[in-house]
């Protein structure tokens, strides 16, 4: 999987706050979802691939071990809703509600 984010992994990522880093990762889970509902399988796997990424520079940039383990247990949930069994019983509705909760706090920073 090549990097799709190329400025944001160069550095950029850990100058924005938490909860920018979130919400930007809310976006593509948001794309993701929207694709899913669509069926469009091939689009919704690329949304949530570019939001691993993300996920994944927020976890490589994170110093707080409370946020760290918040975060790799997001990644595992996010696995297995859209490609696992859905074991934690995910929903669209939890997800973007998990999310919109990002999405308004950085909204408000600004």
């Amino acid at each position: 999987m090549s990097v799709q984010h190329k400025e944001l992994a160069s550095g950029r990522w850990a100058r924005l706050s938490f909860v920018e880093q979130m919400a930007n990762v809310g976006s593509e889970v948001s794309r993701a979802l929207n694709w899913k509902k669509k069926g469009n399988v091939e689009y919704c796997q690329k949304a949530v691939y570019r939001a691993f990424e993300l996920l994944s520079l927020t976890i490589d940039n994170t110093a707080i071990a409370s946020h760290y383990k918040e975060l790799t247990r997001l990644k595992e949930a996010l696995v297995d809703y859209f490609f696992g069994t859905n074991q934690f019983s995910s929903t669209e509705v939890l997800w973007r509600k998990y999310f919109d909760h990002f999405n308004f706090a950085a909204r408000r920073n600004f």
